[in-house]
């Protein structure tokens, strides 16, 4: 098992080189980079744009568009040309590319073009946020989830099996940014009941509060957006656990054991869900990168939950290429890591397993 590790652990450098060359490559034909939009901040014809910061190491891991457009016709070339140099667009494309993997080898991921803040910081204060959301709708989502998949496998084709699957399939189809606006209207004062705050984690007089209020204002803020990052994986899993109990309930194995005397429990908690569990450990990797970094955007922007899904959908809006670089970089490594995780779980589950023998 150490050898496969080590593999893994080798082949992470190749995997992120990839994705870094080709996300880098793909940049290079988007318009409106920073240069760009700082022209056309200069012009007023974008107030949209923050003013500008910036330096370091992230400057030159970024390209841009057609920084000679026809916005910049009227302003000073030497101007253009100081702004090409600010934003690190002053050298070629290769070097740009060289310099920005000399720098990710250092774990050094430059400062924002627009936040006068380094990348590393900005992430780490905007991680408890989707952290918070991550973790609390990953525990929901499973404790809810595997015993309900299980009752359903066990009492399958009852009332109780069409019922919840009739309301999963709903619940499924409901993207969870619409559900989270029906919510609002619902219940934090859009239309009808205001019993839940609209948007923020805490409210503004968090800090004056005792420990037991603090506790309680982060969780009338946090139950919401919960529920609404919740809802989609809470019907994956549940399907996935059901039909992955009912593939082992109908094995040869589990009618041995009971005709061997072993009652129910010991059939099922005792052979069927060892087994029946390690496809739901191989989406843990998935579930939690999803989670996290991913599902987390839209709920994120209608909750006004500073965390990393609104950071991101502002950095691509305003081009801030070191915190896009940074971030895919970071949630990269994250997945991967977590991926060969899940196929350690895989072996303490399962010791049968070895992906050694395979030559993974």
């Amino acid at each position: 098992m150490f050898a496969y590790i080590l593999r893994r652990l080798l082949l992470i450098i190749p995997t992120l080189l990839g994705i870094l060359l080709i996300n880098f490559v793909i940049i290079q034909a988007a318009p409106g980079g920073p240069v760009d939009q700082a022209i056309a901040k200069l012009q007023g014809l974008d107030n949209s744009v923050a003013g500008r910061t910036g330096g370091g190491a992230g400057e030159v891991s970024s390209s841009s568009g057609n920084i000679k457009s026809r916005g910049a016709q009227g302003l000073d070339p030497e101007m253009i040309k100081a702004l090409e140099k600010q934003y690190g667009f002053d050298k070629s494309m290769p070097e740009r590319l060289w310099l920005m993997l000399k720098s990710y080898s250092q774990l050094d991921f430059g400062q924002s073009f627009f936040r006068d803040t380094k990348v590393t910081d900005l992430l780490l204060e905007k991680m408890p946020v989707s952290i918070s959301l991550g973790l609390w709708s990953t525990l929901i989502i499973y404790l809810i989830s595997i015993p309900l998949g299980i009752k359903k496998a066990i009492s399958d084709g009852s009332r109780l099996d069409v019922w919840t699957s009739s309301i999963i399939i709903v619940g499924y189809a409901i993207p969870g940014f619409l559900f989270a606006i029906l919510l609002i209207v619902l219940f934090a004062g859009g239309s009808y009941w205001q019993i839940f705050p609209m948007q923020g984690l805490v409210s503004e007089n968090f800090d004056s509060l005792s420990l037991g209020g603090k506790i309680l204002d982060y969780a009338h803020h946090m139950i919401l957006p919960t529920i609404c990052m919740s809802i989609g994986g809470f019907a994956t899993l549940t399907i996935l656990t059901k039909n992955s109990f009912l593939d082992e309930i109908n094995k040869q194995y589990v009618m041995t054991a009971r005709a061997k005397g072993l009652s129910e429990s010991q059939v099922l908690y005792g052979h069927v869900f060892r087994n029946a569990m390690l496809i739901i450990i191989a989406g843990i990797p998935a579930t939690l990168i999803g989670v996290f970094f991913t599902g987390s955007l839209l709920i994120e922007n209608i909750f006004n939950l500073d965390g990393l899904g609104l950071l991101s959908l502002q950095s691509v809006l305003t081009r801030d290429y070191p915190v896009i670089f940074g971030s895919l970089f970071i949630f990269t490594l994250v997945g991967m890591l977590l991926k060969l995780l899940s196929d350690i779980a895989y072996v303490l589950v399962d010791p049968r397993i070895d992906f050694e023998s395979r030559g993974n």
